[in-house]
């Protein structure tokens, strides 16, 4: 596995195999889990090479004391890529991958002015410049993301078809603790008392996902996840919709879920003392 930590270093690594050799692209911030291991591997199956990125994007933290407290463990994240068989990795420094202040970016229209990006104003124009930049600099055939990310990759998505980079793109399923939880760089960060009632969020998730398939209106299952939420004060519930899955649209509240004819997600943001946490369940 070889290491890069300059543009330079990992054009010139990876020149040697275009354009014979397909390349998947795992783009992460480190603290690296089981949820990123797992990317890995469905990039190693379908790739003749696979490139991990490591970078705490500064640009799309819109709280400057959540990007100083994410946790970074370089060391282990390279550990573990290693293990797993990752070919590349590319961890540059921020003055590398910004040496200018960024005077661009990108408007993805209602998509970011919905769920996350109501609550991190100017989140996803950061992920915007950083994922193209990353598309950029490796040139990768396939790129993957998880689906706790949904409206990220949602985000992406149209990236990729209005700048016309000619990359697919894959999503991949959440891998959860098996008490439920979302796998998370933040959930590290839990003190022992916030882990044991984090797996609540998925229960809620779950009760929400289980009453619309029992034909509850959107509103019903809606109060039925919050209802359980709500019995924990430690949680600060940011939002809870029910949308479409293909545009983060709320669904109306009378409507039930075979009505729709759509995939639907049902998606939550969750403050756990000063974590913040998000999940999301797709319902086909």
């Amino acid at each position: 596995m070889l290491v890069c930590t300059t543009i330079p270093q990992i054009r010139s690594a990876l020149q040697a195999h275009y354009p014979e050799k397909s390349i998947g692209l795992v783009p992460t911030m480190g603290a690296l889990h089981e949820g990123h291991l797992s990317l890995i591997r469905a990039s190693k199956q379908e790739n003749d090479l696979t490139v991990c990125s490591i970078f705490v994007n500064p640009t799309q933290f819109n709280n400057p004391e959540d990007l100083l407290k994410y946790p970074r463990v370089l060391a282990q994240d390279l550990e573990m890529l290693e293990k797993v068989g990752c070919d590349y990795v590319f961890a540059p420094e921020e003055t590398e991958m910004y040496p200018q202040p960024l005077s661009l970016g990108i408007d993805f229209g209602d998509l970011e002015r919905t769920l996350e990006g109501t609550h991190r104003p100017g989140h996803f124009k950061g992920v915007g410049v950083v994922v193209a930049k990353l598309f950029n600099i490796i040139l990768p055939q396939r790129a993957y993301f998880g689906q706790k990310d949904l409206q990220q990759f949602l985000i992406i998505t149209q990236l990729v078809q209005q700048l016309n980079f000619n990359i697919q793109l894959k999503s991949c399923p959440i891998i959860r603790e098996k008490d439920g939880l979302a796998m998370s760089s933040r959930n590290r960060r839990l003190n022992e008392a916030e882990r044991q009632v984090a797996p609540k969020i998925y229960e809620a998730l779950k009760l929400a996902e289980n009453a619309l398939k029992s034909h509850a209106s959107v509103e019903t299952a809606k109060k039925t996840a919050l209802q359980l939420l709500n019995d924990f004060s430690v949680f600060e519930v940011e939002y809870l919709e029910i949308v479409g899955a293909e545009n983060l649209v709320p669904l109306p509240p009378s409507m039930k879920v075979e009505e729709f004819g759509k995939p639907i997600a049902v998606c939550t943001a969750v403050k756990l003392g000063d974590i913040r946490l998000i999940d999301n369940i797709l319902i086909p």
